[in-house]
């Protein structure tokens, strides 16, 4: 967050200075708002460009084997641009390479889900999954591991059909 505040600040600068240049060069013939129009204007820029390259930036970052399942676009009305092109804010990850399963139940995954926002941390969390029963649970608190594989306490949440975490675990 804070380089892209230096960047914002140094697009500003930037701006100004090409107005102040094409100032001299036209003999001093530009009002005087140009300049801080054209500094506003180069980081409101610097600013949606941000806000639009974040995800891609985000995604290439992810480690092998961590893979997208899920993302969610913004539209405001604060910004309305975002009404013709929306932009991802935020997006759900599942670590494919770690997903495990027991071998007395098949049909249930262990995987953990990333929960990636554009101006929040990232949250990590397991996740149970039922690919039988379309269902799953997250395994925060309460849950217990029988030796055979079971769970108990664990709180199930039906999914619904073809959810795409639910898809991408079920298919490793």
């Amino acid at each position: 967050m804070f380089v892209e505040l230096i960047a914002t600040i140094f697009a500003g600068i930037a701006c100004a200075g090409i107005a102040m240049l094409l100032n001299i060069l036209t003999g001093r013939r530009l009002p005087k708002w140009v300049m801080p129009v054209a500094a506003g204007a180069g980081m409101i820029g610097m600013t949606i460009s941000n806000e639009y390259t974040w995800f891609g930036r985000t995604a290439e970052r992810l480690p092998e084997g961590v893979e997208i399942a899920m993302t969610v676009d913004e539209q405001g009305w604060l910004r309305p641009w975002t009404q013709v092109w929306p932009y991802t804010k935020r997006f759900v990850a599942v670590d494919t390479g770690t997903a495990r399963s027991h071998p007395n139940l098949p049909d249930q995954r262990l995987a953990d889900i990333y929960f990636f926002g554009r101006w929040s941390p990232v949250n990590q969390a397991p996740m149970l999954f039922d690919c039988g029963q379309a269902r799953s649970a997250l395994l925060i608190d309460g849950a217990e591991f029988a030796a055979d594989g079971t769970v108990s306490n664990a709180d199930w949440q039906g999914m619904p059909e073809g959810d795409p975490i639910l898809q991408l675990v079920c298919e490793t």
